[in-house]
């Protein structure tokens, strides 16, 4: 079994680089790879790849992330978030390989409370948002066997995160002001990563499970509980910190405006993740809990 993972040094990516591992041969790409390209600014260059080495797989973990930068470079975004994989998934559909493809809850519009199911209507508000649909439907219209992963407030111990900048910024202050309006799950890359291993497994013997599928921890905080329960952790695990912070403080989205509309309503509903792969997804607080172990 050939795999072909593109983005191998994002946060999803190095992690997919360990549990792909059991399946086959992995090989891992990033943008400045040599001998085969992986830079998914050039989908032309992307397809060829994938014809020349007939993977079985093809694990596209890279994208145009910076939410808020996608703003002033709209083509860039739309490059790497629709064009490349739309151009894996003509190439995966002409070699019979399998795509899997990340994408966002961004392109919903955020609105109310109940959790996002895979069916719900789409209403991007942000270029990335846009741009990640515009991926998902490419994908979906090749004709190519393939899962898209549909996540939301992804974190890893390797690089930067949420949790590190809250840390650092507790160290420096007294108080702190955490946006409390905007739902989310914060789900591990680990978790992510293991939970594709799992799901391209089935599908390899049953073929009929790919489509479109919501992952993403159990549960749901704000980023001010999040940042509550990161600091909390924090204490447990190593008293002797020198943490100043004694005022989280929760405040509204508009307080801290950006060039990128963010959505209020992050929460998925990953019930037919969980029933068609018998998989069982653990809450939030266990993959934090298990990072900040890991990082302080």
């Amino acid at each position: 079994m050939n795999i072909l993972l593109l983005g191998k040094n994002g946060q999803v990516g190095w992690e997919l680089q360990r549990s792909l591992a059991p399946l086959g041969q992995v090989l891992a790409l990033d943008r400045h790879s040599r001998e085969f390209y992986g830079d998914l600014s050039q989908p032309e260059r992307l397809a060829q790849t994938v014809l020349a080495w007939k993977p079985d797989i093809i694990v596209n973990a890279a994208a145009h992330t910076a939410v808020d930068k996608a703003e002033s470079e709209p083509e860039l975004a739309r490059c790497l978030n629709a064009s490349a994989p739309a151009a894996l998934a003509q190439a995966a559909a002409q070699t019979g390989a399998w795509l899997v493809h990340y994408s966002t809850d961004y392109v919903f519009n955020g609105q109310g409370q109940t959790p996002w199911q895979e069916d719900d209507a789409t209403g991007p508000l942000s270029v990335y948002g846009q741009t990640k649909l515009e991926g998902e439907q490419a994908i979906v219209a090749s004709g190519c066997r393939h899962l898209i992963f549909r996540t939301s407030w992804v974190y890893a111990a390797r690089g930067g995160n949420f949790a590190k900048t809250m840390l650092r910024l507790a160290g420096e202050r007294e108080r702190l002001t955490v946006i409390d309006d905007q739902h989310g799950a914060p789900t591990g890359a680990d978790l992510i990563a293991d939970i594709t291993a799992h799901a391209l497994r089935a599908c390899l013997l049953q073929p009929g499970l790919g489509g479109v599928y919501h992952l993403a921890a159990a549960g749901h905080t704000s980023w001010h509980g999040y940042a509550r329960h990161v600091i909390d952790q924090a204490r447990q695990i190593r008293p002797e910190l020198p943490l100043k912070v004694s005022d989280i403080a929760p405040v509204a989205t508009s307080a801290f405006p950006t060039p990128a509309q963010r959505p209020l309503n992050s929460r998925l509903d990953t019930r037919k993740l969980q029933q068609a792969f018998g998989l069982a997804l653990p809450p939030w607080q266990i993959g934090v809990n298990r990072m900040l172990a890991e990082v302080l």
